[in-house]
């Protein structure tokens, strides 16, 4: 058993088929904070067995084996979810450069905000947080407070510094700008000396996205174990599914499924004899040009080299389908996404957050299977579920009717004092 050092910096050598192909590197490494390799689950047949017009018996209907990709699972309350595999490379430079500070943006529940305030505490950088809220001005006039709801309780428990804009100063100056700006205020009002470092909107820069090229490298180690598995030799994934909203997930998890399938170059042993799957990104916000345009400019980013007649988005799209599953907006939940995610737990035991997992498997279940089911009859599908699941404390009273439901609370008549009319107290 060895101790994990969160400060210390590891050398870092790209997978065989990134090799010359995605040409910058990370020069500093990268940290070990994340529990990895996170699990891949099967949602088992007994699951599936005993429900009944369920989301798993229509998936029962079609044949279709559900993988779930943990990595929800990838440290404790305050680094789960996929942030924590970006932040491994990106905190990994902000020490190399002599930082002292981190400042990054997101919205007022941002996952992205807690797992950077955890993590610079654990390596000894301050984190400033910029929340993105409509309650910024009311909270800066004390007519109301941040408070202490999902994952702000854990930014103001590390101590965080929080700086509040509102969506229209966020959309009309742009997240990298005010970022900027609190990183010249840190080192400009400071007394001493005060190097800040800036990450974007989700950890979705070139750094960051080597998360997930190692991610998926340890998707294909985990492949081939299954290959080398007693009459586990024919398995392969037919799709991959997962949320974007910053696009720094979905380029790692696109172009490394491409490059590992040998799409342009070497491939990884365990998709020898099997074609690359369906990669499929559900869009949580803005729209899938969007998405397009900045996966390839984080593929750029990165240094893809790509033959002559290829472009870079042309690459991006035809390694990834974008699909428009935003609803209602970013984390605004429509009725039915809330009682999917409810029916999701109930049936499988894992919890969807609303804000990207849970509109994730909701629209590719709900909309894209089931507009061509037999297309995905017979299938073996993949989600990579990226966490997020303390957001659902902010939607508890829209869940608290549905909950009353599905979780109902009794009483235990322990001395036999109590009425026992009613199905609300249980006699003993």
């Amino acid at each position: 058993m060895s101790i994990q050092r969160p400060d210390t910096s590891h050398p870092y050598k790209p997978p065989d088929w990134a090799t010359n192909i995605l040409t910058n590197v990370p020069k500093h490494g990268r940290l070990h904070l994340a529990n990895l390799p996170t699990p891949v689950q099967l949602i088992g047949p007994k699951a599936c067995a005993n429900r009944t017009n369920g989301i798993l018996s229509r998936l029962n209907e079609l044949n279709i084996k559900l993988y779930i990709k943990r990595d929800d699972a990838t440290g404790g309350a305050e680094l789960g979810g996929n942030k924590i595999r970006k932040l491994e490379f990106l905190l990994a430079d902000a020490l190399a450069k002599e930082c002292d500070s981190v400042v990054t943006i997101g919205g007022e529940q941002s996952n992205h905000c807690r797992a950077t305030a955890a993590a610079s505490r654990m390596v000894g950088l301050s984190p400033h947080l910029i929340l993105r809220t409509c309650r910024a001005d009311a909270i800066h006039e004390k007519k109301d407070d941040l408070g202490w709801l999902g994952n702000i309780l854990f930014d103001r428990m590390v101590g965080s510094t929080i700086y509040t804009c509102t969506p229209g100063e966020y959309g009309r100056l742009g997240s990298n700008k005010l970022v900027e700006s609190v990183c010249d205020y840190i080192q400009l009002k400071q007394k001493t000396h005060s190097k800040a470092y800036p990450i974007p909107v989700g950890g979705s820069n070139a750094i960051g996205t080597w998360g997930y090229i190692n991610g998926v490298d340890e998707l294909m180690q985990q492949v081939e174990s299954i290959h080398n598995g007693e009459s586990s030799s024919e398995f392969s994934l037919d799709h991959v599914v997962f949320a974007t909203g910053s696009g720094g997930t979905s380029t790692g998890i696109a172009i490394g499924l491409s490059l590992a399938h040998g799409s342009l170059g070497d491939r990884h042993p365990a998709t020898f004899d099997h074609s690359a799957p369906q990669v499929h990104a559900v869009g949580v916000c803005d729209n899938p040009d969007y998405f397009y345009n900045t996966m390839s400019s984080i593929a750029d980013e990165m240094g893809i080299c790509l033959p002559s007649e290829t472009t870079t988005e042309k690459f991006v799209r035809e390694a990834v389908t974008v699909h428009n599953g935003k609803g209602r907006g970013y984390a605004v939940s429509t009725d039915d996404e809330l009682d999917f995610i409810l029916q999701f737990s109930t049936e499988t035991g894992i919890v969807l957050d609303p804000v990207y997992s849970g509109k994730a498997v909701y629209y590719f279940l709900k909309k894209v299977v089931e507009e061509t089911p037999d297309a995905y009859r017979n299938k073996n599908i993949l989600f990579w579920h990226t966490g997020g699941s303390i957001g659902l404390y902010e939607k508890g009273d829209d869940l608290l009717d549905r909950l009353s439901f599905a979780s109902p609370v009794k009483r235990i008549d322990a001395y036999g004092t109590k009425k026992v009319d009613n199905n609300d107290v249980v006699g003993v």
